[in-house]
């Protein structure tokens, strides 16, 4: 018999899962996706509310509670979509705006030439 290092006699308090977490996979914690937004695209302060709800689902899922798990890695999915969008989207229309108004800057000055142009030669028929 091994005695060099003592042994536990009584059994160990492992929880189990219960039967509906084990049917589906844990939720998403999206936790690399709101690093990145927190990081690279904080638009409007999105990017670390995401953060937040990304740490708070890592936390519950490792805790057990995979309901409340599922409700902040939504949370934290939804933020991150908007953070997303809101930095990607928005650069994009100003963009657009920002070319649209010198085009059309362009074809005002280009109409504009004639009404500015004056000629000097011609007939001198009010001198006569």
């Amino acid at each position: 018999m091994d005695t060099s290092y003592p042994r536990e006699d009584y059994p160990s308090h492992k929880r189990e899962p219960s039967p509906t977490a084990c049917a589906s996979p844990p939720p998403r914690d999206h936790l690399i996706w709101s690093l990145f937004n927190t990081i690279y695209m904080n638009f409007c302060c999105l990017g670390f509310v995401a953060l937040a709800f990304s740490i708070k689902a890592r936390d519950r899922k490792v805790s057990g509670d995979v309901e409340a798990a599922r409700r902040f890695s939504s949370k934290a999915r939804c933020y991150n979509a908007l953070a997303t969008a809101g930095s990607v989207v928005l650069p994009l229309l100003l963009a657009a705006l920002v070319v649209t108004g010198v085009l059309h800057l362009s074809k005002l000055a280009h109409e504009s030439v004639g009404f500015f142009t004056y000629q000097f030669s011609g007939s001198d028929d009010e001198d006569n």
